[in-house]
């Protein structure tokens, strides 16, 4: 016995030394089962991303990458690389069991909300500028005066609305909800003409059913299984009855075939493996942006990126550490500042890569469950998504409708978070459901947070509370009522 321990602690001296691992009460295979487990759980992103923003448009009608047609193995493939390089700096650096990738509802808010007024490389851009602030507020301690002037609760109504929004999505880009083409008609129904039809749109519905019983029967890596699983079934509908891809017609604004598929008619691929395009490395321009959307737009996207990407992180790490048992007394987890400098590069380097602002995934709370306890598990886990890269192709053969039941989920997870909200403080809950709603009922993240924000301070003007706003936030909301009146303040200053 006291041999077989000594063996055991020659080979694992250096991961000990380094992760601490029976410190914090782990053995190497936890560790190593924890970090797959993590890959599995939130796999889904190397599919899900590239269907999120490699389908929108910007502003000059071209695709991420500057192409006239959607380059999904490329943000497949950037989207594995960056998760797989910073989830390696996370568990080397900050010794934590925490994976990032591409931000759900921060890769939306890019594609809907950002690029569609500027090029693609101008939106990345302005991702870059915000893990850079983000680093130097994380390197100065200046994020504790961020982090302080957003009321909590606010913070969650923008978790909820995102997750909303995000639903919506899931909702309309599989075809389960339409806009009618009628004028006199509600701003939105069931299906087509109120009705359920179309082979694919069948698809949706038993891949929505699908992921929901893999979730409530709380299997690992539901979202992939569900993914996987509905696009196989797409594959078989498609072989068996045929019904191609719609069509949009600019000419006459109409989806020609409107019962097929809404992304591509899946057909088994060419080829499984291949070399991964990294192309849209470096795909961003720094400031293109504030000449393009002017310097108030542009600052404010900046803050709507910071805050959401800064404030998820902090609740995430808080989370993962709590369920680990690694929180000191205050309820800090170990290491917080590089942690933190990790994640701002992360979301630096998503933008650098063209595939959005990476950031901390709660679904690192799986491999925990696993008994991951340091970043050995990280470690395990970037190294699956390294290999990943080398699989991107299989990403074209995806459908909406096997993809977009995974929107409606994370939809639902984000929105469980409406509980905390304390619906009985008139002064929180008027301005949290303003940011909830206004979300998905604009399709536009950043109307919802101004809102929020905007309506926040202004109650606490008027009921003589002007003292508990912090000053930072006096100045975001300034700025967001200059955002809401920008087009009247150009027509009095005759700008064009």
């Amino acid at each position: 016995m006291t041999t077989n321990t000594a063996t055991d602690t020659r080979q694992t001296g250096v991961l000990e030394r380094h992760f601490k691992i029976q410190q914090r009460g782990s053995t190497l295979t936890r560790e190593i089962r924890g970090g797959v487990v993590t890959f599995f759980t939130m796999a889904y992103i190397v599919v899900l991303n590239p269907l999120i923003i490699g389908f929108a448009p910007d502003a000059d009608g071209s695709f991420l990458g500057g192409g006239a047609e959607p380059n999904l193995a490329a943000i497949a493939a950037g989207t594995s690389l960056v998760a797989g390089v910073l989830t390696l700096l996370m568990g080397v650096v900050a010794n934590y069991p925490m994976a990032l990738a591409t931000g759900l509802g921060l890769n939306a808010f890019v594609a809907f909300s950002i690029a569609s007024g500027m090029t693609w490389a101008d939106a990345m851009g302005l991702v870059v500028l915000e893990g850079i602030i983000v680093l130097i507020l994380v390197l100065t301690g200046f994020r504790q005066a961020v982090f302080h002037a957003v009321p909590t609760q606010l913070k969650t109504a923008i978790s909820v609305g995102i997750g909303l929004f995000i639903a919506l999505i899931g909702f309309f880009d599989s075809g389960f909800m339409t806009r009618p083409a009628s004028a006199s008609s509600p701003p939105v129904e069931l299906g087509i003409g109120g009705v359920l039809v179309g082979w694919p749109l069948a698809v949706f519905v038993i891949g929505l059913l699908l992921m929901i019983a893999l979730f409530v029967r709380r299997v690992k890596g539901a979202i992939l299984i569900g993914i996987m699983a509905t696009t196989v079934l797409a594959i078989v509908v498609e072989a068996a009855v045929h019904a191609g891809s719609q069509v949009y017609n600019a000419q006459q604004n109409v989806i020609e075939n409107p019962e097929g598929w809404g992304l591509n008619a899946p057909v088994a691929p060419e080829r499984w493996v291949g070399l991964p395009d990294l192309s849209l490395l470096g795909e961003f321009s720094l400031f293109g942006s504030f000449a393009r959307v002017g310097v108030i737009a542009a600052v404010l996207f900046i803050f709507t990126l910071m805050l959401a990407d800064f404030f998820d992180t902090m609740g995430t790490m808080t989370a993962i550490g709590a369920e680990a048992d690694l929180l000191d007394e205050e309820g800090n987890p170990p290491g917080t500042e590089r942690i933190l400098v990790v994640d701002s590069l992360a979301a630096a380097a998503g933008g650098a890569a063209g595939v959005s602002s990476n950031t901390s995934y709660i679904e690192s709370a799986s491999g925990v469950g696993e008994g991951a306890r340091t970043g050995l598990a990280s470690v395990v886990t970037g190294v699956l998504f390294l290999l990943a890269m080398f699989f991107a192709p299989l990403v074209e053969v995806v459908p909406y409708e096997a993809a977009t039941p995974a929107l409606v989920i994370v939809g639902f997870l984000m929105m469980t978070q409406v509980k905390s909200i304390d619906w009985d403080d008139y002064e929180i809950a008027l301005p949290a459901f303003l940011t909830i709603v206004l979300m998905p009922f604009t399709y536009s993240i950043t109307v919802g947070i101004g809102a929020g924000m905007v309506t926040y301070v202004l109650i606490k003007a008027v009921r003589g509370k002007m003292a508990d706003v912090h000053p930072l936030l006096w100045v975001v909301s300034a700025m967001f009522v200059v955002y809401f009146a920008i087009e009247p303040i150009r027509d009095l200053l005759g700008v064009a």
